[in-house]
């Protein structure tokens, strides 16, 4: 895999990646593109910063409750609610 970013502000979403092998540069938002130009990015990114991306790792929950949505979860929490990572790859046309 290629350099990783994680844009993130959760603590609890770090290290549920951190508890699967991946790491690295964590941001809380992306001042310059030059940061996630041509990584593996995980986290949301608006589609023209996506594009820039080599791929835009995305953690779904399904099973996720309204309460808990914008919450710092747990990695426990997370696995309850069935997390996984979705990779994408986007581009611009």
């Amino acid at each position: 895999m290629s350099e990783v970013v994680i844009v993130s502000r959760h603590a609890g979403a770090v290290a549920w990646l951190a508890e699967r092998g991946i790491t690295g540069e964590v941001i809380a938002h992306v001042a310059d593109p030059a940061q996630i130009a041509g990584k593996a990015v995980i986290g949301n990114l608006p589609l023209h910063l996506a594009a820039l991306a080599e791929r835009v790792g995305s953690i779904d929950m399904p099973g996720l409750t309204p309460a808990q949505r914008g919450q710092d979860l747990s990695p426990e929490e997370m696995d309850e609610a069935g997390a996984a990572i979705v990779w994408y790859e986007v581009r611009a046309l």
